[in-house]
C-alpha cells in the first residue's frame, strides 16, 4: 500500500513542479567561484522556472559536509548540490572514510561547466616553456616543492608528478591566495590552480604560465599551450561544476531542472558572467544526465590512481 501511494504522489508532485522555491547547496564557502557559479546558475535557472533558487553555503571536509546533506534530503527536486570534481571524484579515493558515494547516492542532473587547471612556475625558475620545465623538475625534484592548496589544486600537481614520474616535496596551504604570494615571491617553486585566479599573476608576468592542463587551449589563456600539445596526453585536470539531486529523484523533475540548466547556460547573461572567468560551458552533448553519471564514474577512476600513489589519503 506504501509503494502505492509513493507510485501515485511522485508523478502529481512531478507535474507541479516546481510549485515553492528551492535550494541550491553550494559545499564551500560564499565567495569563491564554485560559489560565483551556483548563484549566477541560480539567480537565471529560477527565473526560468518561475521559483527563487536559494543559494546555501556548508562548507567542511573538502566540500563533503554539504554534499553529504543533500544526499539525506527527500528527492523531490527541492534541494540540489553545486558538485565538483573534488566532492563527486576526487574525495572518494582521498578521503579514507568518504561520507557518500558519489556514483550511487544521487541523481545526476546536468554537467554546467569545466575550470581548467593552469601549472605555473615561479618566476625566477630557469626554464622557458613546459618541456624545460619537466626537464629540470627530473633533474632536481629531491630540492623542489610545490604548493599544495585546495584539492583540486593539489591534486593536479599530484597528476603531474605522477604522470612525469618524480617525487616533490608539497607544502600545504589553507588556501590559493597565500600559495600564490609564496610562489611569487619564490618561496615555492610551482603551483597548479584554477584558470579563474591563475590568470593576473600570468598576464602581470608575476608568474611564468607554463600549461593549461586541459584538452584544448583556452580562450582565457590562449597564448598558453596545453600539456597535451607538449607531450604529457594525459595531464588533463580541471574542476567542474555540476548540479546533482538525491537518487531517486523523478525523470520528470531531473527533466524540467536539466533543461532549466541548459537554457540558462545558452544565455548571454549567464556567458558574459562566467566565461571571463575561465569557465568553459559544457556543449549541448555533454549536458545529459547520463553524461554526467558516467564521467562521474571515470573520474573516480582517473583520479584513484595518482591519489593512492602521491599517499595523499585523509584519514
Amino acid at each position: 500500500m506504501a509503494a502505492a501511494v509513493v507510485a501515485a504522489v511522485l508523478p502529481a508532485q512531478a507535474d507541479d513542479f516546481p510549485s515553492r522555491p528551492m535550494t541550491m547547496v553550494v559545499p564551500f564557502a560564499a565567495g569563491g567561484p564554485t560559489d560565483l557559479i551556483g548563484r549566477v546558475m541560480a539567480l537565471s535557472m529560477g527565473r526560468i522556472l518561475g521559483q527563487s533558487i536559494v543559494v546555501e553555503n556548508i562548507s567542511g571536509a573538502g566540500g563533503m559536509v554539504g554534499v553529504a546533506r543533500v544526499a539525506s534530503a527527500a528527492p523531490d527536486g527541492y534541494t540540489m548540490v553545486l558538485g565538483t570534481v573534488g566532492t563527486q571524484a576526487q574525495s572518494q579515493t582521498l578521503y579514507k572514510h568518504p561520507l557518500y558515494n558519489a556514483a550511487s547516492d544521487f541523481t545526476p542532473v546536468v554537467l554546467i561547466a569545466n575550470v581548467p587547471l593552469v601549472l605555473e612556475a615561479r618566476k625566477s625558475l630557469p626554464v622557458a616553456d613546459f618541456k624545460g620545465f619537466v626537464a629540470y623538475t627530473k633533474a632536481h625534484q629531491a630540492q623542489m616543492q610545490y604548493a599544495a592548496a585546495g584539492s583540486a589544486g593539489q591534486l593536479g600537481c599530484v597528476l603531474f608528478n605522477y604522470l612525469v614520474g618524480v617525487k616533490v616535496t608539497d607544502v600545504p596551504y589553507r588556501g590559493t591566495a597565500p600559495a600564490l604570494q609564496d610562489l611569487e615571491a619564490g618561496r615555492v617553486d610551482y603551483l597548479c590552480d584554477i584558470m579563474t585566479t591563475a590568470k593576473p599573476p600570468i598576464e602581470a608576468g608575476s608568474v611564468k604560465g607554463l600549461a593549461v592542463l586541459d584538452r584544448h587551449r583556452s580562450a582565457a589563456l590562449p597564448q598558453v599551450p596545453t600539456a597535451v600539445e607538449e607531450g604529457v596526453p594525459g595531464l588533463i585536470a580541471y574542476t567542474w561544476n555540476a548540479i546533482f539531486l538525491p537518487k531517486n529523484a523523478p525523470g520528470a523533475v531531473v527533466k524540467r531542472l536539466h533543461d532549466a540548466a541548459v537554457t540558462a547556460m545558452h544565455s548571454q547573461a549567464v556567458r558574459d558572467r562566467l566565461v571571463p572567468l575561465g569557465a568553459e560551458i559544457a556543449p549541448d552533448p555533454e549536458t545529459s544526465p547520463q553524461y554526467l553519471a558516467a564521467l562521474v564514474k571515470s573520474e573516480i577512476a582517473k583520479w584513484a590512481a595518482p591519489i593512492k600513489a602521491a599517499g595523499v589519503i585523509v584519514e
